[in-house]
């Protein structure tokens, strides 16, 4: 496993990262033993978040039982818009969602806070100034923005800079071979594959900003459940978000290139997906979710997957 330094977190943070969606997490069940799993992997980078069922009060309880706070790099989320759709970027909802954080899992801290969505509406010094109280409280480290523009970081960055307050240092948009050609989540999924983010994925590159690249896997769609043959079945993989934004042919002809080039090296669609993301020239940590060892094994391993250029280029359509 390698391990990377977020800014503004106090322990080394893993390149892959546990996604706790779904299932148990949601049920808030006891999911011990797949973190267990996670953890003993190398794995030590949870992100869970406030819409996430009961995700924040299963995660939490593991981590109180077994005393592994200091070892392990949590990220949760708030702000995410309600149920109609209304959307809740605000101070008070980060305060109010923070809150619930606290009283869900149990712990008064968490290592990087980020807002789920952005509502360009809403100023940004308000934002700002919020999440720079909490880390001075002591109640968060890094902070950022999932599914928020450059330019909206860069507003952000801007305000801090100027008020000599902390910046965001973190960043969770749509990443991953495949390309979001539609918005899955009506006008608030901010990705930055495809030539059109070319400039967006420059500024990473420029800034060394770590992307916690969400849907890394295409909502499953290189999950290896799925082959380039069977777009007929694809509502059988995918959500309903991922058939919205991804059932493309230009998506299933990446996925017939990956099971192309994946078989002449020997590893399976989601190694060689990951290492898509791994190869990168920004500083990617994508997010993964597995129930299976194995296959969490495999999933680390493709950190180690060579790939060139030229593989990449190809794999995305470019040649």
């Amino acid at each position: 496993m390698t391990y990377e330094k977020i800014p503004y977190v106090d322990k080394p943070a893993s390149k892959l990262v546990y996604g706790c969606t779904g299932g148990s997490f949601a049920r808030g069940e006891d999911s011990a033993a797949r973190l267990d799993t996670a953890l003993c992997a190398g794995v030590n980078f949870f992100d869970t978040a406030a819409v996430y069922g009961l995700s924040e009060v299963a995660l939490g309880k593991w981590i109180r039982e077994k005393n592994v706070a200091d070892r392990i790099v949590l990220l949760s989320k708030c702000c995410h818009p309600a149920p109609d759709g209304t959307r809740r970027v605000s101070a008070e909802v980060i305060r109010s969602d923070f809150e619930q954080f606290r009283e869900r899992s149990g712990l008064d801290y968490c290592d990087i806070y980020i807002l789920h969505r952005d509502d360009p509406e809403v100023p940004v010094d308000g934002i700002v100034e919020t999440l720079n109280a909490l880390h001075a409280e002591g109640r968060i480290g890094a902070f950022g923005g999932s599914n928020w523009t450059v330019p909206r970081i860069e507003e952000a960055n801007e305000y801090a800079e100027k008020h000599g307050l902390i910046p965001f240092t973190v960043s969770s948009p749509n990443y991953s071979l495949a390309h979001q050609l539609e918005d899955m989540w009506g006008g608030m999924s901010e990705t930055i594959t495809g030539p059109e983010h070319k400039m967006d994925r420059d500024w990473y590159v420029k800034n060394g900003m770590p992307v916690i690249a969400h849907s890394a896997l295409g909502h499953g769609l290189f999950s290896g459940r799925l082959r380039s043959t069977e777009i007929g079945r694809a509502g059988e993989v995918l959500d309903m978000f991922g058939m919205k934004g991804l059932c493309y042919p230009e998506n299933f002809e990446r996925l017939r290139r990956a099971e192309e080039l994946a078989e002449k090296k020997g590893v399976t669609v989601a190694e060689l997906a990951l290492a898509w993301v791994f190869r990168s020239p920004m500083n990617v940590f994508p997010v993964v979710s597995t129930t299976n060892p194995e296959r969490l094994k495999k999933n680390i391993g493709a950190m180690e997957i060579p790939l060139t250029d030229e593989e990449r280029a190809w794999l995305d359509l470019e040649e």
